[in-house]
Order: C-alpha cells, then sequence, then structure tokens
C-alpha cells in the first residue's frame, strides 16, 4: 500500500510542469519602444477607423450570441507576455542615453561609430576621426556601452529574471540595427555595411 501511495504521489508531481520562457515578442517591443524614445522617434499614431453603422438592435443581438457562447464554452483567459521596463534604474539609463543621443548623431552619420553584431557601439576606423576629436569619440562610445550593458541587466532584474540578460542583449541587438537610421553602420557577418 505504501509503494502505491508513493508511486502515485510521484506521477501527480511528474504532471506539474512550471514552464518560465523568456518572452521574446515583448522583449521586441519593449526594445523597439526603448530606443525610439532614446532616439527622440515618436511613434505616429493610426488614424481611427469609422465604426460600422450597426442598428442597437443588431449590437444587442451580438452581445446576446456572446453571452450564450460564453454559458456554454467558458472563455479561455491567456495572459500576454509582458516585459517590465519601468524601474527607477531604467528610467535612469533611459534618460542618460537619450540626452547623450545628440552627441552620437553626427558620428553615426560621419560613419565614424557603427552597431556591432552584439548591439554595442564601436569606432569604425579610428583614422578616419579627427585627431583632435578622437578621446571625446572613445569616451562617448565608452560610456554608450556600459549603459546599454547596464540598461540589459536592468530589464533582466526588473523582470525578476537576472539571466535573461544574454537574451535581452541580443534581442536588442537586432532591434538597435532595425531602428537604426538610412546611412548608419551596422556590422553583419564580420563586415561592415550601411544602411
Amino acid at each position: 500500500m505504501r509503494k502505491i501511495s508513493v508511486l502515485s504521489a510521484l506521477l501527480l508531481t511528474a504532471c506539474v510542469t512550471i514552464n518560465i520562457y523568456f518572452p521574446a515578442a515583448a522583449a521586441e517591443k519593449a526594445a523597439d519602444e526603448i530606443i525610439k524614445d532614446i532616439q527622440g522617434i515618436t511613434p505616429q499614431k493610426a488614424e481611427p477607423k469609422p465604426k460600422a453603422g450597426l442598428s442597437d438592435w443588431q449590437v444587442s443581438m451580438y452581445q446576446l450570441i456572446d453571452a450564450a457562447i460564453n454559458v456554454v464554452v467558458s472563455p479561455v483567459q491567456a495572459a500576454e507576455a509582458d516585459l517590465n521596463i519601468d524601474s527607477t534604474e531604467i528610467r535612469r539609463l533611459r534618460a542618460t542615453m537619450e540626452s547623450r543621443f545628440p552627441s552620437l548623431q553626427p558620428l553615426y552619420a560621419a560613419g565614424f561609430i557603427g552597431i556591432q553584431a552584439d548591439g554595442l557601439l564601436a569606432v569604425r576606423d579610428a583614422a578616419s576621426v579627427p585627431l583632435k576629436d578622437r578621446n571625446q569619440v572613445n569616451k562617448l562610445v565608452a560610456a554608450e556601452n556600459a549603459d546599454r550593458q547596464s540598461l540589459y541587466q536592468a530589464i533582466a532584474n526588473a523582470n525578476g529574471h537576472p539571466d535573461w540578460s544574454a537574451q535581452i542583449k541580443s534581442t536588442f541587438a537586432a532591434r538597435w540595427v532595425s531602428n537604426a537610421q538610412a546611412g548608419w553602420w551596422y556590422q553583419s557577418s564580420g563586415s561592415w555595411k550601411q544602411k
């Protein structure tokens, strides 16, 4: 009898699965929001579509049918994966990066800096940067890279998964390139390409 109860307890616990996965789609959406905010790009609002002219009795009929279906088949509630991008640390990093962006923008445009495959910035050709500006360019790139690394870890920490930092960095790397402006340089397959 004891073997049966132990076996049934083991089988019961074997059926419990906790699925904690990285919300990739939510991470892409969050990355786009943060990057556009840093770059000062405001999303265009979609114009509202005119509502179809339904009469009151049609609306009532649809509501009645919906209620009847919900009685027969219980609606499934699925929570959409979400990524928390609002903490004191994240807001501070975003503000710092946003204030630095006007200094980086002409460097992107001139081709002095580019986005590496890992999403961090690099000076593409130090010889092309005027000697008097090299130190400042290197400092800007180093500060931006440090803030990007800190941002990824802060997002992972804010979501209770410090182990997600590498996945967040990878997601941001792709989104930095996707959100790059025309003329900016990025690394792909080990070589520099211009968008």
